[in-house]
């Protein structure tokens, strides 16, 4: 299965914001929706620049004083982003997620234009799903059921 499959929901999740946003901009769009922990840091033409996480802000916010807090954006994200493609294989990203400890990736097209937002908890539900199916498969092939 590839994460074209999940796109219409990872559509749903995205949340993006342009990198000369104040970083309390991004506070509030984390704020605002509960299981997000990331938002999407897109350039003016609309490229992925970054990400911006909970812990991200949480850490600048902590050091602020004055009106220190008024940060862009683009001065707290992360820019080494681990993103995947919609042409990419679920299982691959999967992987991916378990190896980098990852809750949730963003999926980009060829030229870096955020497409949606994967959650961990998305691609295992499918990932199960696929694996109970198979076992159905095997124990039907193995019982011969549908064969005469």
């Amino acid at each position: 299965m590839l994460i074209e499959a999940l796109l219409a929901t990872a559509r749903k999740r995205l949340i993006t914001i342009r990198d000369g946003a104040p970083l309390i901009e991004a506070a509030k769009l984390l704020s605002s929706i509960q299981k997000t922990s990331l938002v999407v840091v897109c350039k003016r033409d609309g490229r992925m620049a970054g990400v911006v996480t909970k812990a991200d802000v949480v850490r600048e916010i902590s050091s602020c004083q004055g009106c220190s807090c008024t940060v862009p954006v683009s001065a707290t994200m992360s820019r080494d982003v681990v993103a995947c493609r919609p042409q990419d294989s679920l299982r691959d990203v999967w992987h991916l997620m378990q190896d980098r400890d990852l809750k949730q990736l963003p999926v980009i097209d060829h030229d870096s234009m955020p497409l949606g937002l994967l959650y961990a908890s998305d691609a295992l539900q499918v990932l199960l799903n696929e694996a109970e199916f198979e076992d159905l498969q095997l124990r039907d092939y193995v019982m011969g059921v549908g064969y005469r």
